[in-house]
């Protein structure tokens, strides 16, 4: 799964908005077409669970009462909680030095760390508290993370999260900072309406969580530096600069110049608390990008290591490891999809692809086979604007939906979307024990070392120096000296 900016070993989409349109397209194929109605097939792909992994997900039956219910599904979206004995009782003490000097300090606020490497917060009308470890990863002192808090924090006591959850009802995430251009859900035309308020929201929390942090006796300037690095994470990773987080949110900088305007009530720059040694001490280890667990992109080919299978995506291809589903494009009118579906009982794989999920399909089309052993069976749909080349692999017990799409589905093209489909495998047991997770390391600086030294020594090859220095507040003059810790990448 992945919910968040960082794919695999650094690929990244440099062209966002034709991810998003081909990504649709391939929604709609295998969604919109779909038959709800269809008593053939129970769907697994949802907003709130994850299908490309079916999964050991949070699981969580009939909670009872709403709060369980969104509680649940953050969870289910972002991969559920990453346990780590030692953070979390450093988040929750933080928690509690930020709600005593909060204005609702008789709120029980309870913080739960989200298994995903997007950088994102939420809170819930209820107090509950949530921010990805993605977002641990990018702060870089505890000023900046008890910023994060206290934003999320005071829109619990000002009542926004209650007042968008009664205006957002179909909106499962009702509050949240940072990475907002992956999170389509806070995207739909049905929150457009509500984008002037949601800024207010935002500019409000902001004054309210620098007023808290100020009074916990933590810097104030917190929270312009980690918006600073947010802003900075976005720009690195080709994403679309849009000023306003796509109308979800301020401008990024509008935020910091008015964080920057309210932290300057309370002192200097560095005037509170801002321990960058104990902070880099707790995160020392935390899991970087993807989960393997949760299966992860290599350059064009998929591992999941815990259901042990593989595929590789034709040339050209980049992949999105999505809750829903893997998700994959190139520049040249192409995308892939695959999930994971429920058949009845007893249904062959063939019955299953002409029994109306998608319309058009060429029924004629439908043959069975073998794909390095599993038992498949295979057809074509066309559509007005796309056409696809389907496959359902039985796996495990499961059955994989493969959907090929097209603009043209020429002999060329289904030739290699039919390699595609070849390349679907059981992983090796050495492929299985060679998975490791990437991971931060905090290291202490040397004589000697310059930035680039010691970006050289982040894992992943792309991009070193803007990685090494976006992970660590840094930019190209920032002073080193021996003794100082950063943050870099291992495996």
């Amino acid at each position: 799964m992945l919910s968040g900016i960082r794919v695999g070993r650094g690929a990244v989409y440099r062209n966002w908005a034709q991810l998003s349109t081909l990504a649709l397209a391939l929604g709609l194929a295998s969604c919109a077409s779909v038959s709800d109605n269809d008593p053939s097939v129970t769907q697994t792909a949802s907003a709130t669970t994850p299908t490309s992994l079916p999964a050991e997900a949070p699981r969580v039956i009939a909670p009872p009462n709403a709060d369980e219910r969104e509680s649940a599904r953050v969870l289910a979206a972002y991969g559920g909680a990453y346990r780590d004995a030692r953070l979390e009782r450093y988040l929750d003490d933080l928690v509690q030095r930020l709600a005593a000097q909060s204005d609702r300090p008789d709120i029980p606020y309870k913080l739960t760390v989200l298994n995903a490497s997007s950088i994102n917060a939420f809170a819930l009308p209820s107090g509950k508290l949530f921010v990805t470890r993605g977002l641990l990863a990018l702060a870089n002192d505890d000023a900046e993370i008890a910023a994060v808090i206290a934003h999320e924090m005071a829109h619990v006591s000002a009542r926004h999260a209650q007042a968008r959850a009664d205006a957002e009802r179909n909106t499962q995430l009702v509050s949240g900072v940072g990475d907002m251009l992956h999170n389509t859900s806070l995207a739909t035309s049905s929150q457009g309406s509500l984008a002037a308020f949601s800024r207010q929201q935002e500019l409000a929390a902001d004054e309210i969580g620098i007023r808290t942090i100020a009074k916990a006796a933590f810097d104030p300037y917190g929270a312009s530096r980690f918006l600073t690095s947010m802003r900075r994470q976005v720009e690195a990773r080709g994403r679309p600069t849009t000023p306003d987080f796509l109308s979800t949110h301020p401008s990024t900088p509008e935020r910091i110049a008015k964080a920057n305007e309210e932290a300057a009530q309370y002192g200097q720059p560095g005037s509170g608390e801002h321990d960058k040694f104990g902070y880099l001490s707790v995160i020392d280890g935390l899991t970087y990008g993807e989960d393997p667990s949760q299966g992860y992109v290599q350059g064009r080919v998929f591992w999941q290591p815990r259901l042990a299978f593989t595929f590789t995506a034709p040339p050209s291809f980049t992949l999105d490891n999505t809750p829903q589903a893997i998700l994959g494009i190139d520049g040249n009118g192409r995308a892939l999809r695959l999930d994971t579906v429920k058949t009845k009982d007893g249904q062959s794989l063939q019955a299953y692809l002409g029994s109306g999920w998608i319309s058009g399909v060429d029924t004629g089309s439908i043959t069975t086979l073998n794909i390095n052993g599993n038992e498949a069976a295979t057809a074509v749909a066309r559509g007005q604007d796309w056409s696809f080349r389907l496959y359902a692999i039985r796996f495990g017990g499961d059955v994989y939906r493969l959907i090929l799409a097209a603009r043209n589905l020429d002999a060329s093209t289904d030739a290699l979307f039919q390699q595609t489909a070849s390349s679907f495998r059981h992983m090796t047991p050495d492929e299985q024990r060679n998975v490791h997770p990437e991971h931060i390391d905090i290291v202490t600086v040397r004589a000697g070392d310059t930035l680039q030294s010691l970006a050289a020594r982040m894992i992943e090859p792309q991009d070193q120096l803007e990685r090494f220095l976006v992970l660590n507040g840094f930019d190209d003059n920032t002073p080193i000296k021996p003794g100082d810790r950063v943050k870099i990448i291992a495996q």
